[in-house]
């Protein structure tokens, strides 16, 4: 896999994985839970996801060549682009009314 299509892949899987939360009902996309998600828990959800997506471009990266270090403003700026990524998810889940 060239380093091209494992960036473009981490950003699909960033794109689906910040609205995982927002879409499912499911904690995790597993656990089935007895009442509504509250917004407390899809954050933190989403937090977990963001570590999930960040693993596996770790692992990605690994797989190409050296891993480059990085600071805290890699951090930063990339929890920011998957909060912008579930943007979307948001807007369906708290904005649109559903009937």
């Amino acid at each position: 896999m060239t380093q091209t299509v494992s960036v473009w892949l981490v950003v699909g899987l960033a794109l689906l994985a910040a609205n995982l939360p927002f879409i499912s009902n499911r904690l995790l996309l597993v656990y089935r839970l007895t009442g509504p998600k509250v917004l407390a828990v899809r954050l933190v959800e989403l937090v977990l996801w963001y570590f999930v997506v960040g693993g596996i471009a770790l692992l990605l990266e690994q797989s190409v060549g050296q891993i480059a270090p990085q600071g805290w403003e890699f951090y930063a700026i990339t929890a920011t682009l998957f909060a912008t990524f579930a943007f979307p998810g948001f807007v369906f889940r708290y904005l649109f009314k559903h009937r």
